[in-house]
C-alpha cells in the first residue's frame, strides 16, 4: 500500500463516511487534534522513567482509545459504518476515572496551583494534558459548527473521555514527579 495517494493535493480529504471535505473543515481539525494528542502520548510513553513503566500499558490503552475517537470523528454523523466508528463505550470513561483515582491515591493533596514542570516525562504528561484540552475545545466547536449536540452527533462519551483524559495526564505528571523524587513547583502570583 502506498503512503501517498495524491487525492488530497487540492486541499480536500475523505471522511470514513465517504464525504469529501476541505482539510480545514472543523471535523478534520478536530480529529487532527486527537491525532496530535496520540503522538504526544507516544512520546510520553517513550519518556517514562523505569519507576513508572507500569503506566506504559495504561498509555497504550489510551492510544487505542484515541484511535477509536479519531475514527469516530472522521465519520460524519448519521451513517452506520460499524462498531469501530461508533462512540466510545461509557465503560472507557469509568476505566479512566479508576486510573485517575489509583494514581491520585498516592499523592499528597494539592494546596495551591503548581507549574507544569519537573521530570521530562512529567513535562510530556503536562503537554498531553493541554493538547487533550485543546481537542476538547475543538470538539465543542465542531458540534457548534454542525448545529448538533453530543447525543445527536452520535458520540456522547467522546467529550467526557477527553475531559477526563486531561485530568489523568495532570495526575500522572504529579505521580511521575513523586516517583522520581522531583518536587512540585508551586505557582507564586
Amino acid at each position: 500500500m502506498k503512503i501517498y495517494t495524491g487525492t488530497g493535493d487540492q486541499g480536500q480529504t475523505s471522511l470514513f463516511s465517504g464525504e469529501r471535505v476541505g482539510k480545514d473543515h472543523p471535523r478534520v481539525a478536530t480529529y487532527g487534534e486527537v491525532d496530535e494528542l496520540n503522538s504526544v502520548v507516544g512520546a510520553l510513553a517513550a519518556a517514562l522513567p523505569a519507576g513508572c513503566r507500569a503506566e506504559g500499558e495504561t498509555l497504550q490503552a489510551i492510544q487505542a482509545d484515541l484511535f477509536r475517537v479519531g475514527a469516530c470523528l472522521a465519520t460524519a454523523p448519521g451513517p452506520e459504518l460499524g462498531e469501530s466508528f461508533a462512540d466510545l463505550p461509557d465503560e472507557r470513561v469509568r476505566w479512566l476515572e479508576k486510573a485517575i483515582d489509583r494514581l491520585d491515591a498516592g499523592l499528597p493533596p494539592l494546596r495551591q496551583f503548581i507549574l507544569p514542570a519537573g521530570h521530562p516525562a512529567a513535562g510530556w504528561s503536562h503537554l498531553a494534558r493541554t493538547v487533550a484540552r485543546r481537542a476538547e475545545r475543538r470538539l465543542t466547536g465542531l458540534w457548534r459548527a454542525e448545529g448538533t449536540n453530543p447525543g445527536a452527533a452520535g458520540y456522547p462519551h467522546v467529550r467526557v473521555y477527553l475531559n477526563r483524559l486531561s485530568d489523568f495526564f495532570f495526575v500522572l505528571a504529579r505521580a511521575i514527579n513523586r516517583a522520581e523524587g522531583v518536587p512540585e513547583t508551586p505557582w507564586s502570583p
